[in-house]
């Protein structure tokens, strides 16, 4: 089967057609029974996994309220996050959420611990959300933010969060650091 369609099947939008070792053209085969369809190489038969990109995020309080971001980039603009991104090579998990603190809304946080991870089906992104304790720096938006701003439990803006991530590790992280329920909410993302 080819590629020419130019969307691998499991990820759309993830545009691949060449081989990234020697530039043949790729197409998707059967590598394994059982297993899904993989991107090869017609001419080096270097197999091409499309393995997720791995994200980190930080939740935190300032006086007792959530600590939110409204973002200033795609996809999600002008809708608010908790501070968190992708993982640099050769960074750790906890690494990436703390630089992701004080690259976005310029503050120092500790980790307290693990909130939860989050994928979705279809979504070629794993999120790893740590509980944080701001520790220092002045709280302002930063690197990819419009605005930063602390939000009380009952104002947290559930209809304005930018991803399902954001959602389920917020109301995981009420439940688990804050003995909270938090609001049913039907809007999908």
């Amino acid at each position: 089967m080819s590629v020419n369609r130019s969307i691998h099947p499991r990820f759309p939008g993830w545009e691949y057609q060449f081989c990234p070792k020697c530039g043949g053209k790729l197409e998707l085969r059967q590598v394994k029974r059982g297993e899904p369809e993989r991107l090869v190489c017609t001419a080096c038969q270097f197999i091409f996994f499309l393995d997720p990109k791995v994200a980190a995020g930080v939740i935190f309080k300032l006086d007792g309220k959530i600590v939110l971001a409204r973002r200033a980039i795609d996809p999600g603009y002008g809708m608010w996050v908790f501070p968190g991104g992708f993982i640099d090579p050769g960074e750790t998990v906890e690494e990436a959420a703390i630089r992701e603190a004080r690259e976005e809304v310029n503050v120092e946080v500790e980790l307290q611990g693990l909130v939860g991870v989050y994928s979705y089906s279809g979504v070629p992104i794993v999120v790893i959300v740590h509980a944080g304790e701001l520790v220092g720096g002045e709280l302002r938006a930063a690197d990819e933010c419009l605005e930063v701003r602390s939000f009380a439990l009952d104002d947290l803006p559930w209809e304005d969060l930018a991803f399902s991530s954001i959602r389920d590790a917020l109301g995981d992280y009420l439940r688990r650091y804050m003995g909270k329920t938090p609001p049913e909410i039907k809007e999908e993302f």
